[in-house]
């Protein structure tokens, strides 16, 4: 709750910053910067409603932020998503029932590059993925599947950058790393995310505890297309792709991400988002019982507030 406090005290502060910069003139520094929030929320009441359902609220907060300095002979490119939401079940037959979680995300990436010619970078990137509340597999809200760092991810390549504008970016690394780390132990044992899980003998007690990290090696690709698709539409991709070299290097882990923004006004717009991961780590227990890799897809349609803030006079 706490975190959701400082979460939330974090997006309300940035909104009223934008509106005070709306004054600013424009930058003269070498600096492109370009921030969107959003709020948007549903709230349903159903009383002696004969279709069925349950009263509920939901929010969800959502922060995309990015900085890019660039010269003619170097370019730094900064992207930070943050994201956060939950409904909550309003039942007078219950006391008290937890807010669930719809969406958690903390996701900063960070890319420096060397012009080498024309549109032609060497360049090194990194990234930093991980949740910031306890996750659980609903309606079981007793068995934490995922916490703050566990997973969390640290991705690291150098390569060739091929930018021919700023909307478009093609990025190839035969040299990478991948690092998962598993911080809560109870996970750890399990052997969640593809870390070594506890050995346990014959009683069930563990005789040795269950590694809270796993590095990888490997190619890293990458690929970046923004577009205005329309008027007051616009989208935004990545496709992320990594094989590692010592452990079947044909299942490529597989991480898209589109969104597509429409602007209503200078406050209010809806969104899509639509996420695909693949990762053949991640052991997943289908409705069958079955336990192994699944192909996770998660798509949130929402309208509410937002606001935009880049470099303008």
């Amino acid at each position: 709750m706490n975190k959701l406090l400082f979460f939330s005290l974090y997006f309300f502060s940035f909104i009223s910053f934008s509106q005070d910069t709306l004054s600013v003139k424009k930058d003269t520094s070498k600096w492109t910067l370009k921030t969107l929030y959003s709020l948007s929320g549903t709230q349903t009441t159903l009383s002696n409603w004969n279709a069925g359902g349950r009263t509920n609220v939901s929010v969800i907060g959502f922060i995309s932020a990015s900085a890019y300095y660039k010269t003619n002979r170097m370019k730094w490119e900064n992207d930070v998503n943050l994201a956060l939401g939950g409904i909550k079940y309003i039942d007078r037959t219950t006391s008290h029932e937890n807010m669930q979680k719809t969406d958690d995300r903390i996701d900063v990436s960070s890319k420096f590059g060397h012009h080498l010619n024309k549109s032609k970078y060497f360049s090194v990137i990194g990234g930093f993925k991980t949740q910031s509340l306890d996750g659980y597999n609903y309606p079981n809200d007793s068995v934490i599947i995922s916490t703050f760092m566990a997973p969390g991810y640290i991705n690291c390549a150098i390569g060739y950058d091929y930018v021919p504008s700023d909307n478009f970016g093609i990025f190839i690394s035969p040299f990478a790393t991948k690092m998962t780390f598993v911080k809560s132990q109870f996970l750890a044992d399990k052997g969640a995310f593809g870390v070594d899980k506890a050995i346990i003998n014959e009683v069930g007690e563990i005789i040795k505890k269950g590694k809270q990290f796993r590095g990888e090696f490997g190619a890293y690709f990458k690929i970046k297309w923004n577009k205005t698709v329309a008027k007051n539409i616009e989208m935004k991709s990545k496709l992320d792709l990594f094989s590692n070299y010592n452990q079947n290097p044909q299942n490529i882990d597989v991480n898209a991400e589109t969104i597509f923004t429409f602007k209503v006004n200078s406050w209010f717009s809806s969104s899509i988002q639509l996420n695909l991961v693949y990762d053949d780590d991640i052991m997943i227990k289908d409705s069958f019982g079955r336990t192994g890799p699944r192909t996770q897809f998660k798509s949130i349609i929402g309208m509410g507030i937002s606001y935009s803030m880049k470099n303008f006079s």
